[in-house]
């Protein structure tokens, strides 16, 4: 079972960039693109931890900071020679707000 939480407007989301949306168990990253979609991951890579919404975007993935790790923000999954995977959470845009989508208990 999930719940859609109203995050924010899309417009508050830097393009390129992203925000952070804590929950109880973990930070999300909320990543928007140049051309306006919105993805949502946790905030950790996969190899050491490091803070993916700090990362740079190009595309549909995020190079993470600490060690140039890049990240398919679709499936999560490492690119290139690396191996790993962080968790993604499903978005929607209506009415220019964003919206996530995590699991509940």
């Amino acid at each position: 079972m999930s719940d859609w939480i109203e995050i924010t407007q899309l417009d508050e989301i830097p393009v390129l960039g992203s925000r952070v949306v804590k929950t109880d168990d973990m930070d999300i990253a909320i990543f928007r693109t140049s051309d306006d979609r919105i993805f949502a991951v946790k905030d950790a890579c996969p190899h050491k931890q490091g803070p993916l919404s700090q990362g740079i975007v190009h595309g549909t993935s995020v190079t993470c900071p600490l060690h140039n790790w890049k990240i398919d923000l679709a499936s999560g999954e490492a690119l290139g020679a690396d191996e790993g995977c962080t968790n993604v959470y499903d978005t929607k845009v209506e009415n220019n707000m964003v919206y996530l989508r995590i699991p509940v208990d």
